[in-house]
């Protein structure tokens, strides 16, 4: 599959209005993969991965470029086929019911879409609904509660090319409380944005309280600050469980390599990584 159809797939995945009865297994995690490989252009970017991830969970997925990051977000999302090995959503297959919200990277949204906020916050109301029936009294409250959650009531009109990067981000966390979502996976969405703009992104995932969260990042720091847990990937599952059992030398030289430092501070060891690596997956 090219990354010209996966883009596509991940557009029509955010605006697809398909209503599921699918029940949660009480009894499973929130995401449970076991062997799980996945290729990605005809290259395999996943091997042999397994993990469980209780609901709640707050999830930062690390790991250099081309280690499977986003590979793995698209699986969950069932935008990308599994070659192997299984996964499954609160005991079910990718897709088969609508808790999951999806939030791909910037560079793969056209932001000159002639759609607005509150048009796109709306779409997860509408998959909720099915395409025959409109949008009711509560779906419009719901819409604009979750703009106004996210401070971007006074931008519900206008068009999304108009936004900066972190209110795009914070417009698709939006749609993803619109939605009731209650796995949310979002795909570097700290990427490009100043510091006061990743300040407010995170602010607002901190408070998806009781929501499992997947979040690829590059920053450790990040990762290991706001997030409960880390998954580790370099192609194979390096690390998985807290930040401090998975930050530890010898876990991140056989993630990062030559692309990591460990810098022995008075206050604690501060991790430098070269995020100049590579493009990947």
């Amino acid at each position: 599959m090219t990354d010209r159809e996966l883009r596509s797939r991940a557009v029509r995945h955010a605006r697809r209005s398909v209503v599921s009865t699918a029940v949660h297994d009480a009894n499973a995690s929130a995401i449970a993969a076991r062997h799980l490989t996945a290729a990605y252009e005809r290259r395999i970017a996943l091997r042999e991965v397994s993990f469980d991830l209780p609901a709640g969970e707050h999830l930062a997925i690390v790991g250099p470029n081309g280690a499977g990051k986003s590979t793995l977000l698209k699986v969950i999302a069932g935008i990308l086929p599994v070659s192997e090995g299984e996964i499954r959503i609160h005991g079910h297959a990718p897709r088969e019911h609508l808790c999951t919200a999806y939030v791909p990277q910037r560079s793969d949204v056209d932001w000159r879409f002639p759609v607005t906020v509150e048009d796109v916050v709306r779409m997860g109301r509408t998959g909720q609904l099915g395409p025959l029936r409109r949008l009711g009294e509560r779906d419009r409250q719901l819409t604009r509660e979750a703009i106004a959650r996210v401070g971007l009531s006074l931008l519900s009109g206008r068009q999304i090319g108009e936004l900066s990067g972190g209110e795009q981000q914070r417009m698709f966390i939006a749609r993803a409380i619109a939605q009731e979502a209650e796995v949310v996976l979002l795909d570097e969405p700290l990427a490009g944005l100043d510091i006061p703009a990743e300040a407010d992104v995170l602010a607002l995932l901190d408070r998806l309280e009781g929501t499992t969260l997947l979040v690829a990042l590059h920053d450790l720091a990040v990762a290991g600050t706001h997030f409960g847990r880390v998954l580790l990937l370099r192609e194979r599952l390096v690390g998985y469980g807290a930040p401090e059992d998975v930050f530890r030398p010898e876990l991140l030289q056989a993630a990062y390599g030559d692309y990591v430092h460990l810098v022995r501070t008075s206050d604690g060891t501060l991790i430098v990584h070269d995020e100049c690596a590579k493009e990947g997956l």
